[in-house]
């Protein structure tokens, strides 16, 4: 695999998920190109309407869809996704390497989500849980799970 990108709106505020970001993406430098795209968050009052929302939602939509690259294959991360085990992940992954991908984007939305304009544009839409996790630790999570496909690929006792 050539390169894997988050693309995610927000920024990581606390040094520990900062450190742990920085430990798998050091991790991750054995198998592939590994970055992460931070885009501003839009701001909303402190009791948002439905409309103003949307609106966030949207302005968040129309950042992430301009940071897009051309030919990669994108992968939305929504709660109403396909429900993967690390295997399938891994076996994606191996997939898309061998049918000659050279990139995959993660997308990760902001605290209200990810806008269907950007959810059309994923290949894949995927949910890691129903449950709802905060977007700081989910990025940490996403990281950890693309290594340890790396690692299932690589029959390496990490993934036990």
């Amino acid at each position: 695999m050539g390169t894997i990108t988050i693309l995610c709106i927000g920024k990581l505020k606390e040094a520990y998920w900062r450190d742990a970001m920085a430990e798998y993406t050091k991790r991750l430098s054995g198998f592939c190109k590994f970055n992460v795209v931070e885009l501003d968050e839009t701001k909303a009052s402190d009791h948002p309407s439905e409309k103003e929302i949307a609106t966030v939602i949207e302005k968040e939509g129309d950042r992430i869809l301009a940071k897009i690259p051309t030919n990669a294959l994108v992968i939305a991360l929504c709660i109403e996704g396909k429900s993967w085990s690390s295997e399938e992940l891994a076996s994606y992954i191996a997939t898309q390497s061998v049918n000659g991908v050279s990139h995959i984007v993660f997308l990760i939305g902001g605290s209200y989500g990810l806008s269907p304009r950007v959810k059309q544009q994923a290949q894949i839409k995927l949910s890691f849980s129903k449950m709802t996790f905060p977007h700081q630790l989910f990025r940490v999570l996403l990281t950890e799970q693309i290594y340890r496909a790396f690692q299932i690929n690589n029959q390496s006792p990490y993934h036990k």
